[in-house]
């Protein structure tokens, strides 16, 4: 069967793509850019922009072909153009118009578990599931809960798991005690599969929800315990103090630490009691325990590599942007002559630099703005490493004698290029 899936390359779509693919599927991949993902590079990706497709007429031209859609795509949070409006209702609403006008049938919507008073993430996610069922197509609409895989994170899981990885403590939202009913991403897969595989299974909704239900602290421990690490301190966080936390992540971050993150750590995120009996008995499935989840796939050095460094990389972002504002500000305030002092020989004069010293201080401290900001990270970054190895090698060519200076100044920077580089290739998100 042809499939078109949104959002097939985010965290639970790219598990979608990956169950249709093993299930001898073709998938269609509708995605930004229509760039061909490295983890898939077999499939065939087409453009598509949530943000600004909103008329039906944008996705017919998608559909020729199509046996069945699966929409996947979603955001945590807004930003520019992405917003919970356009992402989780216009377009999708154009794609179902545009899915019964091409006589694509069978319409599948990855929603998600919560109440409409949890937030507008829920409450949009709903309303587009609320526009789809008012459609005369064979569509169903499945909700997980929390989602997690041992074979990856992103986004809340890799955010879960940073906390189950901190050495020595597990700071734990009010007492932890909120109840969760977790749900493999592999199972969400297989469940898409399976319902393509039932056609007459149609116009209901299902909630995806582990076996189990779990408190966010035993959670968190049976993560600790699957990456290997010991016994930790709990520290139970004030709510007050978890809210104001995830209030400044919400403005000031663009990770998964917001207002949604907030609310799910306060309510918790289960199903209703008969949510797993209704799978059963509709598409005949039994999702996984997370300990048999993680049984099934033993930690390795990466798994805890990335566990430890979660919250590791972001401060040592933070402190390397600190640092290249501090050299801007240092370079501005230096006077001429300690200037003309650090270029011992120089041939140019003590106005022209000045002049130079001012034009390096004011690109650190942009570029120490911008890193700080995360405004386009990757070429911020490389900038500022082309820039650390422009400073080493011009002044260490040209006024060697720096090498020896007794507090290692230009030494320092060997590290600080290291650092860098290590900035660079754990930029990518997903």
């Amino acid at each position: 069967m042809r499939v078109l899936v949104t959002g097939a390359y985010g965290f639970i779509g790219a598990h979608i793509v990956a169950a249709l693919t093993a299930a001898g599927h073709e998938v269609i991949c509708a995605v930004r850019g229509a760039r061909i993902d490295a983890r898939f590079p077999g499939l065939w990706a087409i453009a598509c922009d949530m943000a600004h497709d909103v008329r039906s007429e944008d996705w017919l031209p998608r559909l020729a072909g199509v046996e069945a859609m699966v929409n996947c795509a979603g955001i945590l949070r807004e930003r520019g153009a992405d917003t919970y409006l356009a992402i989780h209702e216009q377009a999708p609403q154009a794609l179902f118009r545009a899915c019964l006008q091409a006589g694509v049938r069978r319409v599948i919507q990855v929603s998600a578990l919560g109440h409409a008073d949890d937030g507008e993430f829920i409450a949009s996610k709903h309303r587009g599931d609320a526009a789809l069922m008012a459609l005369e197509l064979d569509w169903l609409v499945l909700r997980p809960s929390l989602v997690y895989s041992a074979r990856g994170s992103y986004g809340g899981s890799s955010l879960l798991r940073g906390l189950a990885g901190l050495p020595g403590l597990l700071p734990l939202p009010g007492r932890g005690g909120q109840p969760l009913q977790p749900i493999a991403a592999e199972d969400i897969g297989t469940t898409v599969v399976a319902a393509l595989a039932k056609p007459r299974v149609t116009r209901d909704v299902l909630e995806l929800v582990g076996p189990d239900v779990l408190s966010l602290r035993d959670y968190l421990l049976a993560w600790r315990r699957w990456l290997g690490f010991g016994r930790a301190y709990t520290l139970a966080v004030p709510t007050p103090l978890v809210r104001l936390t995830c209030v400044l992540g919400e403005h000031l971050g663009n990770g998964p630490l917001g207002n949604t993150m907030a609310r799910m750590l306060e309510r918790g995120n289960v199903g209703t009691a008969d949510a797993s009996a209704r799978l059963r008995e509709r598409l005949g499935l039994v999702p996984r325990s997370l300990r048999r989840a993680l049984a099934e796939a033993p930690s390795h050095v990466q798994d805890r590599w990335h566990a430890r460094l979660y919250f590791c990389l972001p401060l040592l972002r933070v402190s390397m942007a600190l640092l290249w504002i501090g050299s801007g500000v240092i370079g501005w305030l230096t006077p001429v002559a300690d200037v003309v002092a650090a270029a011992p020989g120089s041939s140019l004069s003590a106005g022209s630099l000045l002049g130079l010293a001012h034009i390096t201080a004011s690109a650190d401290l942009l570029l120490g703005a911008l890193c700080l900001l995360r405004w386009r990270p990757r070429l911020v970054l490389g900038l500022m490493l082309a820039m650390l190895l422009g400073y080493t090698f011009a002044i260490g060519i040209a006024w060697p004698v720096h090498w020896l200076d007794p507090f290692g100044g230009l030494l320092k920077n060997l590290p600080l290029i290291a650092v860098l580089a290590i900035l660079l290739v754990t930029e990518e998100r997903r």
